[in-house]
């Protein structure tokens, strides 16, 4: 009798975990869907994904075109509401089109690390991978920092927010049916390609809320 009462008590503890898991997708215009109608940016598409797998969530789209990782760092403190269960971080694209020094990026990225390891949430960092416009150490440290960030705070990994389109594309010359004009945002067929990518990621991240 006990056992099967611990049993029912162990059941419904669960089911009561299973609730609508919140994610603030923290990011710049690749988050944000510049350029696109609204329904065709990472954000919508990325939630679409998440409906048709079944992943009972809701991500917030916190995305703001043009912003640095000091934007993020910036305003990291009201995204994380009371309600928010994790965090996608992408941040780092304008600081290296600007040429910012990858010391401060990585310090900026740490500030936000940190503030969702106080609010207590699940996060899932995304990398980039650039170019070599300022050289291969400059390339190095900027792609280097957030390996290093993820394994300071234990956090998961995606190394590349563009991995999919390289993944199907090959080659440099093969991205350019998934951009738009400018040749650095992706197309809404593009963002279907990422999202297809990152989004097994995403329903881990889920899980570890769960």
């Amino acid at each position: 009798m006990l056992r099967n009462l611990s049993i029912a008590v162990l059941i419904t503890t669960g089911f009561a975990h299973a609730e609508t898991v919140t994610i603030a997708a923290l990011g710049d215009s690749l988050t944000a869907g510049y350029g696109l109608p609204q329904a065709d940016g990472f954000v919508p598409q990325l939630q679409a994904w998440l409906d048709e797998q079944g992943a009972d969530a809701v991500v917030l789209n916190a995305g703001v075109s043009g912003d640095t990782s000091a934007g993020g760092l910036s305003r990291v403190g009201w995204t994380l509401t009371p309600d928010v269960d994790a965090m996608i971080v992408t941040l780092g694209g304008n600081d290296f089109l600007r040429g910012l020094d990858p010391l401060i990026t990585r310090q900026n990225l740490d500030g936000i690390l940190q503030a969702g390891q106080a609010a207590e949430v699940e996060m899932l960092l995304v990398g980039l991978q650039v170019g070599g416009n300022y050289g291969l150490d400059y390339k190095a440290a900027f792609e280097g920092l957030y390996p290093a960030l993820a394994e300071k705070y234990d956090v998961p990994l995606y190394p590349d927010f563009a991995a999919g389109l390289r993944a199907v594309a090959g080659m440099q010359e093969g991205m350019s049916e998934f951009l738009q004009a400018d040749g650095i945002h992706p197309n809404k067929d593009g963002v279907a390609v990422i999202v297809a990518a990152i989004g097994p990621r995403v329903l881990e991240l889920i899980e570890a809320v769960e």
